[in-house]
């Protein structure tokens, strides 16, 4: 979980999409092409959350539903099963090793302006978990994929525990039908490889 994560005055564009949007994974899809580099053989998806808070679920409900596709050039860290939470995290990145022609996508809830809530997020650079909270947890990413879950409001923290599951399962969904997309074109699969298996 990442708090005021559009406020920070960093060189990044970002793009934001409403998570309901009919057309919303063919966006994320084309925003994440504008920013993977060519040449690029594997892509990470690094599912950030914990599967104990609702609010702090939509990186590992991604990370599930992107299991066992495109094995060849995608490979997920952090999902329902084996979250990458703020005990896990440092370990298991420190653990890793990525080559010099991988592209990393890290993914989160985060807390945001009112305006922000019930949006997706997508920024050029890494993401900082935890750092809203006063964590010191190592950067992630080459791209941050960012659901805005809930209003950055001290009085709101609570109801993390108790956020719509529903809404944000619909919005886990989207992001990782968009990211699936992306991935699809990137490295050439048919256009009728399913983007999801059959199960979710």
């Amino acid at each position: 979980m990442y708090q005021h994560p559009l406020k920070q005055a960093r060189p990044f564009n970002k793009k934001v999409i409403s998570y309901d949007h009919k057309l919303a994974p063919m966006l994320i899809r084309n925003e994440l092409l504008s920013i993977i580099p060519a040449n690029i053989e594997h892509i990470y998806i690094a599912g950030i959350g914990s599967n104990l808070i609702n609010g702090d679920s939509l990186g590992p409900f991604v990370g599930t539903l992107l299991e066992n596709i495109y094995c060849e050039h995608l490979t997920i860290i952090g999902s329902l099963q084996s979250p990458l939470d703020a005990q896990t995290l440092t370990e298991q990145i420190s653990h890793l090793s990525f080559s010099p022609n991988s592209f990393v996508i890290a993914v989160d809830s985060v807390l945001g302006p009112k305006n922000y809530v019930n949006t997706i997020v997508i920024r050029d650079g890494a993401l900082l978990p935890g750092e809203g909270l006063g964590q010191n947890l190592p950067a992630v990413g080459d791209c941050s994929v960012m659901g805005v879950v809930l209003e950055d409001n001290p009085a709101l923290e609570s109801s993390l525990f108790y956020t719509n599951l529903h809404m944000i399962y619909t919005m886990a969904l989207t992001i990782a039908r968009g990211i699936s997309l992306a991935v699809r074109q990137y490295f050439h699969y048919p256009l009728d490889q399913p983007i999801l298996i059959a199960n979710h």
